[in-house]
């Protein structure tokens, strides 16, 4: 997986997993279908404008950090059906969103991993460690959100 660097930018990274009692292939195709994001991901605001399913797919979305909604796109650069997939993000925030599946004994290991640029002309640098912080709360309740909407 590459990460991008940026002058002006910061580089994070976050990975955490959680077990979900859904069949794989069913944890697998609410995480791969964009439309979902927006109720999983805490900060997504919107996903439009997609094109294609799978690998290659494009769209564009707009996330909301420290309060501020950052717009950019995002396309598919690898994608294995039912298993895993890797999105490459460019706008506002440049960042690398990949996510797989594997079957667990009591269910599907959910794993998640996220390396992004902190946009620090836009948050600045006193608010850096605030939103690291934050997003890294947002991203474990992003599998919470997941798990809760698949075993219910």
């Amino acid at each position: 997986m590459a990460v991008v660097s940026y002058e002006s930018e910061r580089m994070a990274s976050w990975r955490d997993s959680i077990v979900i009692h859904a069949p794989r292939e069913r944890v697998f195709a609410y995480v791969d279908d964009p439309e979902t994001l927006v109720e999983w991901m805490p900060g997504m605001i919107a996903v439009h404008d997609i094109i294609g399913r799978g690998g290659g797919q494009q769209q564009e979305w707009t996330y909301k950090m420290a309060g501020i909604p950052l717009r950019g796109q995002a396309v598919v650069v690898e994608h294995v059906p039912g298993t895993s997939a890797v999105h490459q993000t460019i706008g506002m925030i440049h960042s690398t969103f990949a996510y797989s599946v594997e079957p667990h004994e009591q269910g599907t290991r959910f794993t998640l991993e996220i390396d992004y640029a902190i946009p620090i002309p836009v948050l600045g640098r006193l608010a850096e460690h605030i939103v690291l912080a934050r997003n890294s709360r947002e991203f474990e309740l992003a599998l919470t959100n997941v798990k809760e909407r698949l075993e219910n």
